[in-house]
């Protein structure tokens, strides 16, 4: 097979690219960091308790999906079609407070808690990507305090809930 039947069997080159790409780091996560990196006690109630289980499972779904982006590349051919996939950069001011955003959250979640720190960096990313409805700025206080709900109350993982010094 030469390389340009390789290039006529191919339908979408970035999409067989970014699944090989996807392959390979899911390759990784599974079989090395996940069993060389991530602690199991020797004593489990349940396989599911354990600390490798979620991100054995993103690993797996990752490798499934690499798979899949790999044969859509190789199948789908979008060449007639508008390809929407195309990067248009955007305005700075939204880079700079979708950093920014991410900054408030890093720093503060120790400090100020998973809710307090979740609803002001959604609040930002708001503001970043205008939002014009005003019913969405509610799901900003919702959305934080129901992912912290279920991290902490359903999958028992100790968030800092509240600022410290509360």
């Amino acid at each position: 097979m030469t390389l340009s039947d390789f290039k006529q069997r191919v339908k979408d080159p970035g999409d067989v690219m970014a699944g090989c790409l996807l392959f390979c780091f899911a390759i990784a996560l599974v079989f090395y960091l996940i069993p060389n990196y991530i602690n199991q006690p020797p004593m489990l109630q349940s396989p599911m308790m354990s600390p490798r289980w979620l991100p054995g499972i993103v690993g797996w779904l990752i490798l499934l999906f690499s798979i899949l982006l790999i044969l859509q590349g190789f199948l789908v051919d979008r060449s007639s079609e508008e390809d929407e996939r195309n990067i248009e950069k955007g305005p700075t001011r939204r880079f700079v407070l979708m950093v920014v955003a991410l900054v408030i959250y890093v720093a503060l979640f120790e400090s100020m808690g998973a809710v307090f720190t979740g609803i002001l960096a959604t609040l930002v990313l708001f503001v970043a990507h205008p939002v014009r409805t005003w019913w969405v700025y509610s799901l900003a206080f919702v959305f934080p305090a129901v992912v912290t709900f279920i991290f902490v109350k359903v999958m028992n993982v100790p968030l800092p809930i509240l600022p410290i010094g509360f």
